[in-house]
């Protein structure tokens, strides 16, 4: 089935949202989410873009930005080629990291603009990541709290329609809003984690794990990321090197 042409914004505003193969977490750890956004700097300053707001996943992350609609694909292609390459030699995997195109909606409004922002500062909240969207430092919400000189996110707009004191109530008023809705996986305790691990493998330690067929193993390992269990968390819990692990 031919995949259908995206639709171009009017504004140049655009929603993104790009996600891991089969669910891949794809920010392992805070060194992850720093090359991220220090490459989205980058191509940021190249593109001459403006970028609203963002929010990084374990397996997925949201881009609300504005950009030139001849240049959006170009923009993502960079962007994901060069931080899958940073994260193949830093995890010693091979292959791709994202699943399929990025997916994207134009914002054409203001009220949906900052439906879209207060979307993507709740994704952890709703998550069950963190308490409030403040907490959570993996988005661009603090930045709108904390301005700074030289951040990533260019605040300015949003700001010029709402104003900070109603900006911070707005963004932590809990909505239904399903903008690019995708489904979220919290991240589970260990207790938890050893439960999914015997469900699925019927191993109740790693030494049963560890002698499972490996055509066995490999398919409970890739159950077991899409469950929601983080790279260490498998790895500490089922004695399977973490290479393996992340090449499943």
């Amino acid at each position: 089935m031919p995949r259908q042409a995206r639709k171009k914004s009017g504004s140049g505003i655009y929603h993104i949202m790009l996600r891991g193969i089969n669910r891949q977490i794809i920010f392992e750890d805070e060194e992850d989410s720093e090359v991220f956004l220090e490459t989205m700097g980058l191509y940021k300053a190249e593109f001459n873009c403006l970028i609203y707001g963002y929010c990084l996943m374990k397996n997925h992350a949201h881009l609300l930005m504005k950009i030139d609609n001849d240049e959006i694909h170009n923009f993502m292609r960079k962007l994901g080629a060069k931080y899958v390459y940073w994260y193949n030699w830093k995890y010693d995997r091979v292959g791709g990291l994202f699943q399929d195109r990025y997916k994207s909606e134009p914002v054409e409004d203001d009220g949906y603009f900052l439906t879209v922002l207060r979307y993507i500062h709740q994704n952890p909240v709703k998550a069950g990541l963190c308490e409030s969207v403040a907490e959570y430092e993996e988005s661009s919400y603090n930045e709108y709290i904390n301005l700074k000189s030289g951040q990533l996110t260019d605040a300015d707009f949003a700001l010029s329609i709402i104003g900070k004191t109603q900006f911070i109530e707005f963004n932590n008023e809990i909505k239904s809003d399903r903008c690019l809705e995708v489904r979220e996986i919290a991240r589970v305790n260990d207790n938890e984690a050893k439960m999914i691990i015997y469900e699925i493998s019927n191993c109740k330690n790693s030494a049963e794990f560890q002698a499972l067929p490996e055509d066995m193993r490999n398919i409970c390992l890739r159950e077991l990321k899409a469950k929601g269990l983080s790279i260490r968390q498998i790895e500490r819990l089922t004695g399977i090197n973490r290479g393996v692990v992340l090449k499943m």
